[in-house]
């Protein structure tokens, strides 16, 4: 049974991605912050309460693992976003979301590209449909995922003789905690935004493509785009 790795995965879209490989028979290796409210209870989850902006300490996880299973697939997913005009940002939270969504992605592929290779594996880099666009209220967390995109498109080029598949997708609004940090949320209808398990499904309508074939690059959006903008308080 091959394992795959998965970031950002003790909610949201990481956690129901986890639900997909378990499905698929793969062993699921999930790093997160809190899984408290995981609830998964498969044998063969594996949930790894860790902070990935700690490289040491991810990378001591990913060896102990690597060292034991057999890594088919790697899910770049955890991602972090700060909104709003840019002077009103701080340098903590411009290092945590280069770190989070740049930064890590980069890391673990490099740990674990030869292994995936052996294994003729899987990538797969969730990005965002920011990384198309400008971004005014959110330039520097546009240009993390611009760079992470641009990342996954030229490793799909160096890695594409060896078999390895790397996927970028690209979600639009989703209706997850990720918006905890700004001062809007996604609409009240559902045709205004995402849902974590449709791009879950997406990665698995990916894998079950045939060998020889890769979907390289996907958008996923609402019909619909309206957003709320919360009410601030003082």
């Amino acid at each position: 049974m091959k394992a795959a790795v998965i970031t950002g995965a003790s909610s949201g879209i990481g956690l129901e991605i986890g639900r997909i490989l378990l499905k698929n028979k793969y062993k699921v290796f999930g790093f997160g912050r809190d899984f408290t409210n995981s609830d998964i209870t498969d044998v063969n989850w594996f949930p790894i309460s860790c902070d990935v902006t700690d490289i040491d300490n991810l990378c001591g996880r990913i060896k102990e693992i690597s060292l034991k299973e057999e890594i088919g697939i790697l899910i770049n997913n955890a991602g972090v976003g700060y909104f709003g005009p840019h002077e009103e940002l701080n340098p903590r939270k411009i290092h945590d979301m280069v770190a989070t969504n740049l930064e890590v992605p980069m890391i673990l592929t490099q740990l674990l590209l030869r292994e995936l290779k052996k294994n003729t594996g899987f990538i797969c880099n969730i990005s965002s449909v920011t990384a198309h666009k400008s971004n005014t209220h959110g330039c520097a967390y546009g240009a993390t995922k611009a760079g992470l995109s641009n990342f996954s498109h030229s490793l799909f080029d160096e890695v594409r003789k060896y078999g390895v598949r790397v996927v970028t997708i690209h979600p639009d609004v989703t209706k997850t905690n990720f918006y905890r940090n700004a001062d809007f949320n996604e609409g009240n209808e559902g045709d205004t935004y995402l849902t974590p398990v449709e791009i879950a499904e997406a990665v698995e309508f990916i894998l079950r493509q045939r060998e020889g074939m890769v979907i390289s690059d996907m958008t996923l959006q609402p019909q619909k785009h309206k957003i709320n903008r919360k009410k601030i308080t003082t």
